[in-house]
């Protein structure tokens, strides 16, 4: 494979009402150790500073809506960089990310997306349960995405499908695996929790299942598939790595609380959407 000397590199951030994390994720894309890259945000109708943090990071702003997957191809359209990373607005890159992916993909054709796994940090109890939960999902294909893609294998898939607003990061990589093969580099990506609300976590876990129907349609034969909607493969995920789970076991019980509780939540919506 030829390696193209210093490609330019899109990073594609949605907004929405972004304002208590975008700065932290500009900053961290400005500080990478590579530097050719061009920052694009597609903003979906803030009513607070989203707009005016982007403005001093970038010219390329855009409004468009109404979920992240339509925003993320808009923003894929607008890219001029040979390669693309989609990100979050809560998400902050530790600061060798893109060189490492771009030294990782180039090195395979048949690569056709990167993995970059997650750390959440954030304030209080349940963000540190939070933190706790994602440390196991580290390494783990079926429960992490590609976030990193040459433009042209994102479009020859099709990008994400906008009828998608649960599942699409999964969905994508899926659709990708058809045609090579999902590799990933060792960066994190530092996840900017907050402070979570149990009651308002749980909520948007209800909302999300309820959208998940799309993607179960889409994907309900492939093995991943099984395991993603496997509770039992998920408790797996957790009790066989019981030192962890131990070592703080207070943060331990309330990540298993917490977990539960999405879980009973994300089933009743997902039923309730069924149903109808």
């Amino acid at each position: 494979m030829t390696n193209i000397i210093n490609p330019l590199v899109s990073v594609i951030i949605p907004t929405r009402n972004s304002e208590k994390t975008l700065l932290q994720c500009l900053r961290s894309i400005k500080n990478q150790t590579y530097k050719n890259i061009e920052t694009i945000v597609v903003d979906n109708s803030s009513v607070d500073t989203t707009k005016r943090i982007a403005q001093k990071y970038t010219a390329k702003i855009f409004n468009q809506g109404p979920e992240r997957s339509t925003q993320r191809n808009f923003g894929v359209n607008q890219a001029v960089g040979l390669y693309l990373l989609i990100i979050d607005s809560d998400m902050n890159l530790s600061e060798k990310v893109i060189e490492n992916c771009l030294t990782k993909i180039q090195t395979d054709e048949n690569i056709k997306g990167l993995i970059i796994p997650e750390e959440s940090f954030g304030q209080g109890f349940w963000a540190q349960c939070k933190r706790l939960e994602r440390s196991f999902y580290l390494g783990v294909d079926w429960m992490e995405g590609a976030r990193f893609f040459k433009k042209d294998d994102f479009l020859k898939v099709g990008g994400f499908a906008e009828t998608m607003v649960s599942g699409e990061d999964w969905d994508l990589s899926r659709r990708l695996e058809k045609i090579g093969r999902i590799d990933r580099i060792n960066d994190l990506i530092y996840h900017n929790e907050g402070r979570i609300n149990l009651y308002h976590t749980v909520k948007k876990k209800f909302y999300y299942a309820g959208k998940f129907t799309n993607y179960a349609q889409q994907n309900k034969t492939g093995e991943k598939f099984k395991k993603q909607t496997s509770i039992l493969n998920r408790y797996k995920l957790f009790f066989f790595q019981p030192l962890k789970l131990l070592k703080n076991p207070i943060i331990g019980l309330g990540m298993l609380f917490m977990k539960t509780c999405e879980f009973a939540f994300g089933g009743a919506g997902y039923l309730m959407k069924k149903l109808n």
